[in-house]
């Protein structure tokens, strides 16, 4: 498969775009999409948000108290951002609605580099799969991306760039200028995903074969995506469980051991772990073995 690809990016530029898994997580407690219409208005939030922040949307899954998207971004920090940019905007959304404050404080944005072919495959299936979590069958989930992959039919729909500024915030819920957007929505007034989502990329990660990407949906342990995808990368490790996951990602990307490695490839990994995990400048530079005023520069 190609992980990393060429894409026309919101802002008009093409550039070389890397696979994250962003996920919105931390309440357990408490229902924030309560109804069908909190549950269209956060669909709505994630394609304004992703325009904002210049990343394309791959798959998503909304459920009742949290979301997960995969989307292709230029940067680690372009896809943070993006999580970021959801949080505010639906915190905006509960505001007016509910006339609830600071709701979403306690949320956690997660952005993670999907780095290898497992990784990306897993969290492009394992995505569509929480449709479970709301007690839905993943097929006719209507919150999820899930349907708009290998459909080769077109989706008739109105223009979301044809709306005029009183139906665009009424219907979109944002002043944003939305003229140029390829989006679509149904009789309803909800998005079409085959308007909005890279369907391509996510078919091409499975061969063209929607056996393959059903088998790999199927055969997930949901515990362990949740653990690999969420959990894992935030957990603070002892040096030696933190050197062993330097040593094990240095050899998966460079078939070398972290000693091996040149400046470059150990800046780049670097700034990759400082990202993913929960670790600190003084482990970085421990285990990367580089002083600790170079760790600050390069995670900076």
């Amino acid at each position: 498969m190609r992980r990393v690809v060429k894409r026309n990016l919101p802002d008009g530029t093409i550039r070389q775009v890397h696979p994250f898994h962003v996920s919105m997580e931390g309440m357990k407690t408490l229902v924030l999409c309560r109804d069908d219409e909190d549950y269209d208005a956060m669909v709505k939030i994630l394609c304004v948000a992703s325009r904002r922040k210049n990343v394309i949307i791959i798959i998503y899954a909304v459920v009742s108290n949290h979301c997960h998207i995969a989307v292709l971004a230029a940067t680690q920090q372009d896809a943070e951002q993006y999580g970021y940019e959801i949080k505010k905007m639906y915190a905006m959304w509960l505001s007016r609605k509910y006339g609830e404050k600071a709701t979403l404080r306690g949320m956690d944005v997660k952005a993670i580099w999907l780095d290898s072919d497992w990784y990306v495959r897993n969290a492009l299936a394992y995505i569509p799969r929480n449709a479970l979590d709301n007690g839905s069958n993943v097929n006719t989930y209507r919150w999820s991306g899930y349907r708009a992959m290998f459909n080769k039919q077109e989706t008739p729909g109105k223009k979301v760039s044809d709306l005029t500024k009183r139906e665009r915030e009424r219907i979109m819920h944002t002043g944003d200028c939305l003229d140029e957007v390829p989006w679509l929505i149904d009789e309803k007034e909800e998005l079409i995903p085959d308007s909005f989502c890279d369907c391509q990329y996510l078919e091409q990660a499975f061969e063209g074969d929607p056996a393959f990407f059903l088998k790999t949906i199927g055969g997930q342990n949901a515990a362990e995506m949740q653990n690999k995808l969420i959990d894992s990368p935030r957990v603070m490790l002892t040096d030696g469980e933190f050197l062993k996951l330097a040593s094990e990602t240095s050899q998966r990307w460079f078939k070398a051991g972290i000693s091996e490695i040149t400046y470059e490839r150990k800046a780049r990994l670097t700034s990759y772990l400082f990202r993913t995990t929960r670790t600190t400048v003084p482990q970085l530079a421990r285990v990367m073995n580089l002083p600790r005023d170079t760790i600050s520069q390069i995670v900076k």
